[in-house]
């Protein structure tokens, strides 16, 4: 484990803490046994010989497992809707493929809640929501990309994704070369005097008259499958891996799809829901789903699964590329998401509330904060499936460590290495995901701001026990549109627990029957927060149950 502040000053059992001061001793060996190799060959010029393993090659004391990594950010993918995780009616035989290739993480959980936290746990390493709302990246933040362009290492960036490399975010610093394709969600790209027809009726879409026309005045120019966002930014990723493929490089693909609007090409559709010729709820308002039919409601599962075989497609277009460079032989690649999204579980669609004036957030169930983990590994055995807890934020150190490239201490998260080379069956005991519920312009934390706790088969949702949100927070998160965040009506939010092995749905709280249970989460999830230092003035919200 590496920390600045967060897991470093965690009280965590004594097997765990004493194994990461041994991998700490270990670094520090290396960094001064590399210091003696190099004097001696410098004095008696020994050979180094071609037998060495190549996940044996040491760079700046550091064992070097790969040459490259290459991550794959496929936005809003819920697990449970691509075959390698039992789904049995949507078509991904790419992601099929490649899972028979890769490790297959059976317990991977979002940390930081929604786009733009989640990003920043990525790039940083950090538990982002116990100090950092959706907000721009910190000129001081150290970064991953910087810290491999410092190691020597090439990184490139191409994206569709617009929010955390929109103007004045900056996600985009430090990669070497970067690429934003633009006309995602309410980007002002495009604009004509031409009336734009919505799909169906205004109020059952989010943002009808801003987002919606300008995203379908954005992609009027569409005259096959090769210009939609996944093929765009595909095929950009992969032009740039044929002029680079022959040095060292992190490459990061980060698109949007299929997130919101639904818009896949009809013959998508079709295969999930042939005939259908009512409205198209493409971009439904986050709200309780009663607005719509069950009709709508199973044509939205619809659209949704072809935008997910759109991106299966399209990834394959780019495994196809990276094997015929010949660079399976030396590059990691990892596939995952930020997090999923509602079609009518818990009574929702969406991922939280959001009217026109309000916005409110809703508890963090599986559908949303399970996701899916798919990393190959050269010369690791795939298809295996690995069920210890990991999380997003753990992406950072593990891809560094897979480098050969040092952890900076700013890093509070933990290198999953050596859960896939076997050398380790757990890194950490609990993963929490959660919206952002301490940062410094806030008073108090919202109690709706909830916490998902989990050991893999616990999961406890709470948040702040506050009485009252005397004074309303507004905030502009997402689509810049300034909200008011809805108020308490009726006291503290009570806490719920659900034992995930035989209510996967979440349907039944025995939060009474198992205190226990839900009493060790929420002490470790109160040590985790004083861990990332979170002040007193918001931390005592959260002692107690």
């Amino acid at each position: 484990m590496h920390s600045e502040g967060c897991e470093k000053e965690m009280k965590r059992p004594y097997k765990l803490l004493t194994e990461d001061l041994i991998r700490m001793n270990r670094r520090e060996f290396l960094g001064v046994s590399s210091v003696i190799a190099l004097s001696a060959f410098n004095t008696a010029k020994v050979e180094v010989t071609k037998q060495a393993s190549q996940k044996e090659v040491m760079e700046g004391g550091v064992s070097k497992r790969v040459d490259n990594v290459v991550l794959i950010i496929s936005d809003t993918l819920r697990r449970d809707f691509l075959s390698c995780y039992n789904n049995d009616w949507i078509y991904t035989p790419h992601l099929k493929r490649f899972a028979s290739m890769a490790l297959v993480f059976d317990q991977a959980w979002i940390c930081s809640f929604p786009t733009v936290p989640c990003r920043h746990d990525i790039l940083t390493g950090r538990y982002t929501f116990t100090y950092k709302p959706w907000a721009p990246l910190d000129p001081e933040t150290v970064t991953l990309q910087e810290t491999l362009n410092k190691a020597k290492i090439m990184t490139a960036l191409f994206a569709d994704t617009p929010h955390p490399f929109a103007p004045g975010y900056n996600y985009q610093r430090g990669f070497r070369v970067w690429e934003l394709i633009r006309g995602q969600e309410h980007d002002a790209w495009k604009s004509d005097t031409k009336e734009v027809k919505l799909p169906c009726a205004p109020e059952k879409l989010r943002n009808p008259w801003t987002t919606v026309v300008q995203y379908l005045r954005n992609v009027s120019y569409r005259q096959s499958e090769e210009d939609y966002f996944p093929a765009l930014t595909m095929r950009e990723a992969a032009k740039w891996l044929e002029k680079n493929y022959d040095r060292r490089f992190f490459l990061y693909i980060d698109t949007f799809d299929p997130h919101e609007p639904w818009d896949p090409p009809r013959y998508y559709v079709d295969m999930y829901d042939p005939g259908y010729d009512g409205e198209e709820v493409i971009y439904p308002r986050y709200d309780l789903c009663d607005y719509l039919t069950e009709r709508e409601l199973k044509h939205c599962r619809a659209l949704y699964a072809g935008e997910v075989t759109l991106v299966d497609h399209w990834f394959g277009y780019l495994l196809d590329r990276i094997e015929s460079l010949g660079l399976l032989k030396n590059t990691a690649i990892i596939f995952t998401t930020d997090h999923g999204f509602y079609f009518g579980e818990h009574g929702y669609i969406g991922k939280s509330l959001i009217t026109e004036k309000y916005q409110q957030s809703i508890p963090l169930y599986p559908e949303v904060a399970h996701i899916p983990l798919l990393i190959y590994i050269p010369g690791v055995e795939g298809g295996k499936r690995i069920s210890a807890l990991v999380s997003l934020v753990d992406l950072m150190p593990t891809i560094l460590d897979l480098l050969g490239v040092p952890i900076p201490q700013t890093v509070q998260s933990y290198s999953l290495l050596p859960l896939m080379e076997g050398k380790k069956e757990k890194v950490r005991d609990i993963v929490v995901a959660s919206p952002t519920i301490s940062h410094k312009g806030i008073k108090v934390p919202h109690p709706t701001n909830r916490s998902s706790i989990t050991d893999g088969e616990w999961l406890l949702i709470y948040g702040s026990q506050v009485d009252k949100v005397k004074d309303p927070q507004t905030t502009a998160m997402v689509d810049s549109i300034m909200r008011t965040v809805k108020t308490l009506e009726k006291g503290p939010i009570r806490p719920k627990l659900f034992h995930l092995p035989t209510d996967r749905e979440c349907k039944h709280d025995v939060i009474e029957k198992h205190r226990d249970v839900a009493e060790f989460l929420h002490k470790r999830y109160v040590e985790l927060l004083e861990a990332c230092n979170v002040p007193e003035e918001h931390l005592q919200f959260f002692r107690h149950l």
